[in-house]
């Protein structure tokens, strides 16, 4: 009886101590990975900082580009308006025929008033450059943060999950550890009754005095 209950208490604790390291070794992946993904959080969050930061800057530039060229639209308009009607009323007066040797001079006036087209039109064809890329880079922008906003999310519940798992690993491998002290003990108990058994029932051969 002593023999089999040394066996039972023999295999009870290997397969605990197997229950054991099984646990403890899962228990400690998942607190490295968990380790990993608050680094991969941490290393999120500073991207996403630069990000709104140069985000912000951009828009910044935008809004100022984007004020100059429409004030120097403005200007040229302006400036058409009060060419045209200065040169439209011009051409109602009666004007006296040019000296020899000289041109009438509405073929400047004209000249100017084509620069200043030209201007304008080089004022909005920028305007509408930058208006395209500030809308684009929003664009990219909000879909960046979006997956930064989803990402972050999914890797807060891997957090959550895994470290409640590994405590959940941690409190069973201490009951465990508490259930191996009380067969250690119990083991300890057998094998030292065992040993007086052995002195009691096993023949020894006597000595030669």
């Amino acid at each position: 009886k002593t023999e089999a209950k040394k066996e039972e208490l023999t295999t009870d604790i290997e397969r605990l101590t197997t229950k054991l390291d099984k646990k403890a070794a899962k228990s400690t992946k998942l607190k490295e990975e968990v380790a990993e993904l608050q680094n991969e959080l941490a290393a999120l969050a500073k991207t996403t900082y630069e990000m709104d930061n140069a985000r912000t800057d951009e828009n910044k530039a935008f809004v100022a580009a984007k004020t100059d060229h429409e004030a120097g639209i403005a200007g040229v308009q302006k400036a058409l308006q009060v060419l045209r009607n200065s040169y439209n009323n011009a051409a109602l007066i009666q004007q006296p025929s040019p000296p020899a040797g000289h041109s009438a001079a509405g073929g400047a006036g004209g000249a100017i008033i084509g620069m200043l087209e030209v201007v304008e039109s080089d004022f909005s064809k920028t305007l509408s450059k930058i208006t395209l890329e500030e809308d684009t880079a929003a664009s990219k922008y909000e879909e960046r943060t979006q997956e930064n906003k989803v990402t972050k999310s999914l890797k807060e519940q891997d957090v959550k999950y895994k470290t409640a798992e590994s405590k959940s690993l941690d409190k069973q491998i201490a009951e465990h550890n508490s259930d191996k002290a009380g067969l250690d003990n119990q083991l300890a108990a057998v094998l030292e009754y065992y040993k007086e058994l052995e002195g009691k029932c096993v023949a020894k051969p006597e000595t030669y005095e």
